[in-house]
């Protein structure tokens, strides 16, 4: 081992979290994205794009041979058009600020080695993405320093837990270079309030940092509150002009708006000239193949085609959502009330043996292993509270989630059941033992009795 490097031997990558190994047991029986149908009937009917030609004739030759990494034009300009009409076209992007990235891992590591050192850090809100703990810091050496939110106000950032944080970080000597929010929220699914948005905004501008806005589920809002991005808040408060202007960035990606994931398309976008320079540079490490753009720069294009699958994919989540809330509701299980993301915030803190992460776990394993349903415990997205889970609804069938609900309605049925016979047995011991010591004490008082006389 002492021929490898220690960025080999180490074992920060997180890979094997909790979070990761519920998702290779979901390999094992997975089931097909919520809209797939509609993008396959596009391919259907746009066998050139499919082909790779233009105007019948093949491209593949040029296709083949383009490598610029600053992305091809045609792409570029359809997806900060596909991002401007998500947000309902209150925000504009310019396709100069835009750096196409193998994927968000790659945008958000990117970002990271453009905005800190190794050993400098960055602020982020519990609970969060667990892949977050690899994004971030496993090739940077930049470090995470938790901002805590709470269940007593839904998750929400304050500003008292943004302080906390930032002194936290200045305890521990360490320099912190910005904030990092996912809006909405991986894994709570939920978009950002306005107050959240402004609060993060004034603390970056009196803190003097970096805010990185990671909108991969920007297209997934389904119902109320409306999704605020991060450069509307900026536009609405005329901060072009100002320093802060250039200190935001945004990541973006097609992995979960258009459920691509396989197909690595990521992007940053930032006000910052320096920044998109660098970033272009770092983009060589990963670039997204002239093939994939070209194919996704037709689809994009095709605004009749973006207007109704944007609109049938967030009909399609609320109505997934509705069913797995309802069946929860049916279990005796709660959710943070949610309109965004394909998974829910779920409670199940009532059906831990105990108020520990242990008892968390235990619960986890119980119900991957043996009920075989794909949660993701609290404690890996560094929730503070133990007995949350991360429940997924939009990669599974609606007669899936049906079965999955009944399985879960069994399971729970059967804790509250060993639960209620467990507290007999408990009230029995301790009713026998109470007997007991009144016999013993009465029995002792009676020999004393009997001695005295």
């Amino acid at each position: 081992m002492g021929l490898l490097s220690r960025k080999v031997t180490c074992n920060s990558h997180g890979q094997d979290s909790s979070y990761f190994l519920g998702w290779e047991e979901y390999e094992k029986n997975p089931y097909d994205e919520l809209c797939f149908d509609l993008l396959e009937s596009w391919l259907a009917k746009n066998p050139d794009a499919v082909s790779f030609k233009r105007e019948e004739q093949s491209i593949f030759k040029e296709l083949a041979l383009f490598q610029d990494y600053h992305g091809l034009p045609a792409f570029k300009k359809a997806l900060v058009d596909f991002m401007a009409e998500i947000r309902g076209n209150k925000v504009s992007f310019d396709t100069d600020h835009l750096v196409l990235t193998a994927g968000a891992t790659s945008a958000n590591e990117t970002l990271m080695f453009c905005l800190a050192d190794k050993g400098d850090a960055i602020l982020l809100p519990t609970p969060y993405y667990p892949g977050f703990d690899r994004d971030l810091k496993w090739r940077t050496g930049v470090e995470i320093v938790p901002i805590q939110c709470s269940s007593s106000n839904g998750f929400q950032i304050t500003e008292s837990a943004i302080e906390a944080a930032y002194q936290e970080a200045q305890r521990k000597n360490l320099r912190v270079k910005g904030v990092l929010v996912t809006n909405p929220s991986n894994p709570l699914g939920t978009t950002m309030s306005r107050n959240e948005l402004d609060l993060l905004v004034n603390f970056v501008t009196d803190k003097e940092i970096h805010l990185i806005s990671d909108e991969i589920y920007s297209g997934t809002v389904f119902s109320s509150p409306a999704f605020v991005s991060i450069m509307e808040v900026l536009k609405d408060r005329k901060l072009e002009n100002t320093q802060v202007w250039e200190r935001v960035h945004v990541v973006y990606s097609l992995s979960k708006d258009l459920g691509l994931p396989g197909f690595r398309v990521g992007a940053i976008y930032s006000n910052d000239p320096i920044v998109v320079a660098a970033a272009t540079k770092m983009s060589s490490f990963g670039l997204v193949s002239s093939q994939t753009q070209y194919l996704l720069s037709a689809m994009l294009s095709d605004k009749k085609f973006t207007k109704e699958y944007i609109s049938k994919n967030h009909k399609r989540l609320q109505k997934r959502q509705n069913k797995l809330v309802s069946g929860l509701e049916k279990a005796g299980i709660s959710c943070l009330e949610s309109n965004a993301g394909l998974f829910c915030w779920v409670d199940m803190r009532h059906l831990l043996s105990s108020n520990t992460f242990e008892a968390e776990m235990e619960l986890w394993k119980r119900i991957v292993y043996d009920v075989k349903l794909n949660i993701s415990p609290g404690s890996s997205c560094h929730c503070t509270e133990p007995g949350w889970f991360r429940v997924c609804f939009a990669n599974m069938s609606e007669d899936t989630l049906k079965l999955a609900m009944q399985r879960l309605k069994s399971f729970v049925s059967s804790i509250t059941i060993d639960n209620q016979t467990h507290q007999d047995l408990k009230n029995m011991r301790k009713k026998n033992r109470t007997k007991w010591v009144f016999r013993l004490s009465f029995q002792s008082f009676h020999d004393r009795e009997q001695g005295e006389r």
